[in-house]
């Protein structure tokens, strides 16, 4: 063998280098750091690299040899010893390195480990960093570690992160479920020697992908035999689709579910669900994955192998995405939970096309039959993964009541005063004989002496919620807060210990309250400012009207658009604004002049919100969007402009007041050449790179003037040429103005923000608005808000669609400012 080592001539190719290092790869669990030793062969591996094997690659070569020819000696494990496992994480790497006393108290080296993070990894916090060490090395040791004892040596202790924290989900509880078939202690790290092994590893690391090899002649492997089960494909699928186009109509929705189950002998098993509750395709998806790891479940299946063509769901079932949206955490902690108890599952996402049959039986429209021509047959089944907390359907009722039985305080003083009884608990007895001294019991009732002397007649839980309505919404209640109601209690000569606590919550979730309430105006959330990164490309739209007086044509409306980059501004007087006048002046003002926009915003409008406007926007490609309803800041720029538009026609009209739409023009030139004070420019400068000439430069002629008249027509050609060189300069030092205009503007805003955001299904009350309102305002005393309704879906932004009772939407999508949560 050494002979052999020693005779070994260095590589002449590509290929036979290649085969030298699959041997040293054999041999790697023996070799420490491998690929700093390796290092000067990467530039040899390069595509397209020419093979030349210079003088660095035979030293590192003979580097080799030598090391090869004495090995450190790696010692078989000692059945019945613990073995001792160091382990630690840098930034771009891990390292671990297994160890064992000897007879004599020394450590002896049993393992190397060590390889690179993948880019997914990088971005783990350091502490989830030393947890996946520890998975790392207990994953590829795994046949010593279940025989043995572990003890573990590492900077932090990952243990104590995973085991104690109260919930964990994603990675961390997979991670956690991993170690507990393990005897593994934590030990404070006493030995730099070991340690230090540990991070040089983690600092020269192998590649990740290279396999280890456990297989070895010359060693007693300590493992506990199993036999290997065989693997089951699991292919799974959900669809969903909606039958509503508009937002403030019932959608139909309609979900299914498709199952692929293939059999280690080949043998399929196809199952297809039908969901009795309307779920997005993210949340069908889950549910398509929860119904088939329950299957899996049953079948008693130990290995599987699951596929899907969703690369969310794929992800955050791995671990490598974060489930962001609050609503598919049950979805995902349920996933997780099944997982945990199959033992060993693969995870593979596949295009769409390679999961046919799984869609099919989702959609349950096509590719239903067997490519072998055998008859499949479907078994249709209403279930779903989660059960709701509520189900109510028109036939059935399903009614739910949590029946606890309620312990009377007031029993232990009662025992001691009338019997001298006490409790067992020691603690307890003392406690009970120390407050016994402010009780009294008397013809059958107790009482409390309060610190003015005063007696209470002491109530158990029913009894204080009885005095807690009267006082509060009876007839001699005035609903008032919760310490108001406690003084008043007091004052009555009643108490129970929680009296605080209770009155406070019994004064927050009284209906007449909480729909009287005040008004709440500060923000809810942070303010969202519309980025534009080029002129033209973004529009704010809206409708200044109706005026009054009409103009002397009869024009009662202005149809206004501003450009959220350079503020240009375009707007024309309309007698009624219709979808044909959106479209037309869309058309003729914009997409002719400028080019067709990337995004228009708008408010909720019929003129702006109807099938022909959609029709358009599909057509040429614009993502038309909607600010939500009563929140004019959503559409903040065109609101603005609004305001300084009447503000020039107002001070522009002096005499006839009906001629306004003769001076829109005029007023729109004033804008346009206006310095504004986002940009630090002027709008007429940003859209064609130099400043308009006045009016008033030409009968007093400005310098700019006096000289372009003595140009000759090369030199104004040449001079208006550089002007368009500077103009994308002058718009980059605009935009970066814009930035920075946002910025304090958004600063100023946060200030006053009080935060306030709602999930999917819970319960808010709405700000009574026209809109909103489904009864007439009654005057001075109706309710300032209305509902309760359901939070059936929240858009980015601090939107939110709501449902009542009936699975109606009573109002389009609104603004969390507008709405308050519900305490049931």
């Amino acid at each position: 063998m050494i002979k052999a080592i020693v005779d070994l001539k260095p590589p002449r190719s590509l290929t036979q280098l290649r085969s030298f290092q699959g041997k040293l790869a054999f041999l790697r669990r023996f070799i420490s750091n491998l690929a700093g030793r390796c290092h000067p062969f990467a530039a040899l591996a390069k595509k397209d690299a020419r093979f030349h094997w210079d003088k660095n690659c035979q030293e590192a070569f003979e580097s080799i040899k030598r090391y090869l020819t004495n090995p450190p000696v790696l010692a078989a494990p000692i059945p019945g010893k613990p073995l001792i496992l160091y382990t630690t994480a840098l930034d771009e790497s891990l390292g671990a390195l297994l160890a064992q006393e000897n007879e004599e108290g020394k450590e002896n080296a049993l393992y190397y480990l060590s390889r690179r993070l993948i880019p997914a990894e990088l971005k783990y916090p350091a502490m989830e960093k030393q947890c996946l060490a520890l998975i790392f090395a207990v994953q590829k040791l795994r046949h010593y570690m279940l025989s043995h004892k572990i003890s573990l040596i590492s900077r932090v202790n990952p243990l104590q992160y995973l085991m104690t924290r109260p919930t964990l989900s994603g990675r961390l509880a997979r991670w956690s479920m991993i170690l507990l078939q393990f005897d593994i202690t934590y030990v404070p790290q006493r030995a730099v020697k070991g340690q230090a092994l540990a991070d040089f590893l983690a600092s020269h690391p192998i590649p990740a992908d290279s396999p280890l090899n456990d297989d070895l002649p010359d060693e007693l492997v300590m493992s506990v035999e199993e036999q290997e089960s065989p693997t089951w494909e699991f292919y799974f699928d959900g669809a969903s689709s909606i039958k509503s186009l508009r937002p403030y109509e019932t959608p139909v929705v309609r979900v299914g579910l498709g199952l692929v189950f293939v059999s280690p002998e080949g043998h399929t098993l196809r199952y297809s669900y039908s969901l009795s509750e309307p779920r997005t395709n993210n949340e069908a998806e889950y549910e398509a994955l929860i119904v088939g790891l329950e299957l899996a479940i049953q079948m008693s299946i130990v290995r599987v192998k699951i596929f899907g063509d969703s690369q969310l769901i794929i992800n955050q079932v791995a671990g490598i995405f974060k489930v962001l949206k609050p609503e598919l955490l049950p979805y995902h902690d349920r996933a997780m939970e099944l997982l945990c108890l199959i033992p060993e599952v693969t995870l593979v996402r596949v295009p769409r096309s390679e999961n046919g049959r799984a869609d099919a039986l989702a959609k349950l429209a096509k590719e239903l039959a067997d490519p072998n021509g055998n008859p499949v047959s479907i078994v249709v089944q209403y279930r779903q993964a989660l059960c709701p907390a509520d189900l109510s359907s028109p036939d059935q009722t399903l009614a739910v009541y949590a029946v606890e039985e309620e312990s009377d305080w007031r029993v232990p003083f009662v025992e001691y005063l009338k019997r001298g009884k006490l409790p067992d608990d020691r603690s307890l007895a003392a406690q009970i004989r120390k407050r016994a001294l402010s009780f009294s019991y008397v013809n059958e009732t107790l009482y409390r002496r309060s610190f003015d002397q005063m007696w209470l007649r002491c109530l158990n839980n029913e009894e204080a919620r009885k005095v807690m309505g009267e006082v509060h919404e009876g007839l001699c209640g005035a609903h008032q807060s919760g310490p108001k109601m406690k003084v008043r209690i007091k004052r009555l000569g009643y108490y129970w210990p929680t009296m605080i606590r209770d009155c406070m919550e019994h004064a927050k979730r009284c209906h007449q309250c909480q729909i009287h309430n005040t008004v709440i105006h500060q923000p809810p959330n942070p303010l969202h400012p519309t980025v534009s990164s080029w002129p033209f490309e973004s529009w704010g739209t809206d409708v200044v009207g109706p005026i009054d007086p009409p103009s002397s044509k009869g024009h009662r409306f202005i149809l206004a658009a501003t450009d959220y980059f350079s503020k240009w501004a375009e707007a024309i007087p309309l007698k009624e604004v219709k979808s044909e006048d959106v479209m037309r002046f869309f058309r003729d003002h914009v997409v002719y002049r400028f080019g067709v926009p990337r995004r228009i915003i708008s408010d909720n409008g019929p003129s702006f919100r109807s099938t022909k406007i959609a029709r358009f926007a599909r057509r040429h490609n614009i993502n038309w969007r909607y600010s939500s309803i009563y929140y004019p800041r959503a559409n903040g720029l065109a609101e603005a402009f609004n305001k300084t538009l009447v503000q020039l026609i107002r001070k522009i009209l002096v005499a006839n007041k009906r001629e306004w739409h003769d001076k829109l023009p005029e007023a729109l030139w004033a804008y346009r050449t206006t310095y504004r004070t986002p940009t630090q420019c002027t709008p007429y400068a940003l859209a064609f790179g130099v400043e308009a000439v006045l009016p008033l430069e030409v009968e007093l002629p400005s310098l700019r003037v006096a000289v372009s008249h003595n140009l000759s027509r090369e030199d104004n050609a040449r001079l208006r040429l550089e002007e368009l060189d500077g103009l994308e300069e002058l718009r980059l030092q605009a935009h970066q103005n814009l930035k920075l205009y946002q910025a304090r503007m958004a600063q100023a805003h946060d200030r006053l923000v009080r935060p306030r955001a709602f999930q999917v299904g819970e319960l808010v009350l709405v700000l009574r608005r026209p809109i909103i309102s489904r009864r007439r305002r009654g005057g001075k005393f109706e309710p300032i808000w209305e509902g309760p309704f359901v939070v059936e879906q929240v858009y980015e932004g601090g939107s939110y669609l709501l449902v009542d009772a009936n699975g109606v939407h009573p109002m389009p999508v609104i603004n969390g400012q507008y709405l308050r949560k519900y305490y049931a």
